[in-house]
């Protein structure tokens, strides 16, 4: 799916798509110190935009330049407005939101502090990131040898730039080995996630997923559980080895790119009968109606806008 638009907001400005470039020698380009987000607008019943959770993921992304010591040159409220207006610029009632915050040129290496910080906010129609066969049918998965960042290493709760990496290198990994998504540990050997995913386990109807020390609070995980904890099924927030997936009943990721995506099969074991399971096709299905507005105690987390 292309990522072209009209325009792209840049420090304030529309931009027309062509003319949205940085100088070769922007400091996040060469040493990956910048932050991000990822935020979805879905089409809504009266053919209005909706986006989900924009307040919380702009909250993440001040959160992440704060943890970096990066100045955010725009307040709350001006972010806000600008995914909005970017959308309607580029006349998309759903869409995928990034929001970049990153590093000019001025100065080189990494002592540099003074450099002008900038932010551009780009929208394009974005699908089912792993497939809509994936998403009906489930992905198959497997363990990646590169390890989940440590704790300590780098700042777990930030999405930076740098950060993907590590999972761009896992997720290289999954697909020359024939699998649609990777499964990262961390540096005890626990599972932490996917490449861009949080994930659960379910087994005799206990359901699993690590806590957020070692992996990204994703705000779909965190929907999630809300969704299961509705439904009166008790989530558990705890660590846990592969060995727990490879008997698990059902296993699910969960991202604003993934939504929420079944795994049929992990290190060539198949994962329960090899379908997408009870619990998880009720999130997916909760989950999907709810962004489009079709959940009334998800209402309030959908921001509404005219194309």
């Amino acid at each position: 799916m292309s990522i072209r638009s009209d325009v792209i907001w840049m420090d304030g400005k529309m931009v027309p798509y062509d003319q949205a470039n940085v100088h070769v020698l922007s400091h996040t380009l060469h040493y990956g110190l910048g932050v991000f987000e990822g935020i979805r607008s879905y089409a809504q019943a009266d053919g209005s935009g909706g986006i989900f959770k924009l307040d919380q993921h702009i909250s993440r992304l001040f959160d992440s330049a704060k943890m970096c010591r990066i100045a955010m040159p725009y307040t709350f409220e001006q972010i806000r407005e600008a995914c909005l207006q970017t959308l309607k610029a580029n006349k998309l009632n759903a869409g995928y939101i990034r929001p970049l915050v990153y590093l000019g040129h001025g100065q080189m290496g990494l002592g540099a502090q003074k450099n002008q910080v900038h932010v551009a906010i780009a929208v394009w129609p974005w699908g089912a990131y792993l497939g809509e066969e994936g998403m009906n049918k489930g992905i198959r998965a497997g363990t990646s040898s590169f390890t989940r960042h440590a704790v300590n290493s780098n700042l777990q709760r930030a999405k930076v730039v740098g950060h993907y990496v590590n999972s761009i290198l896992a997720r290289y990994e999954a697909i020359d080995h024939g699998y649609e998504e990777a499964i990262m540990l961390d540096q005890n050997g626990y599972v932490a996630e996917g490449t861009g995913e949080n994930l659960f386990a379910i087994r005799y109807g206990k359901i699993k997923t690590p806590p957020i020390t070692n992996i990204l609070g994703g705000i779909t995980r965190e929907t999630a559980i809300e969704i299961m904890r509705r439904h009166g099924h008790e989530v558990i927030e705890t660590t846990f080895g592969r060995d727990a997936l490879y008997v698990a009943d059902e296993v699910f990721m969960t991202g604003t790119a993934a939504e929420v995506t079944p795994i049929r099969e992990i290190d060539h074991r198949t994962v329960g009968n090899g379908s997408p399971g009870a619990i998880c096709k009720q999130v997916q299905k909760t989950y999907l109606e709810g962004v489009a507005g079709k959940v009334d105690w998800m209402l309030p987390s959908i921001t509404t806008y005219t194309v």
